[in-house]
């Protein structure tokens, strides 16, 4: 079917940075949009960042000005800069795209840690 696989999670200092990235694999046709939501324990799962396939984007209202979200292909990358504890969640890589010989759906990643802490 699809695969979602994201990576470049890791332990940040306050004030570091990361990048993100997700690679869509599969018979993919046509993507839509993808995008990046996060969850913190205990807490409901939040959009973060998305893009579509022409380039607009969405962001969180707590992360503007920090973080960039960018596409290329089948590739979503979310780069995050002036990191805050309150960001450490598990973040979940997200696609609208169509496969071939199958309808338009959404899929989800697995998942990478990031943890923001001194």
């Amino acid at each position: 079917q699809v695969q979602l696989v994201e990576s470049g999670g890791g332990l940040v200092q306050p004030g570091g940075s990361l990048r993100l990235s997700c690679a869509a694999s599969g018979s993919i046709s046509r993507i839509n949009f993808m995008g990046w939501y996060r969850q913190a324990p205990g807490k409901e799962r939040e959009l973060v960042a998305r893009i579509t396939s022409g380039g607009g984007t969405t962001y969180a209202d707590s992360v503007k000005g920090r973080f960039t979200i960018s596409i290329a292909k089948n590739r979503v990358f979310l780069q995050m800069n002036s990191l805050k504890p309150n960001d450490t969640a598990v973040y979940y890589c997200n696609a609208d795209l169509k496969l071939y010989l199958r309808p338009r759906d959404e899929y989800w990643g697995q998942g990478t840690q990031v943890t923001v802490s001194s």
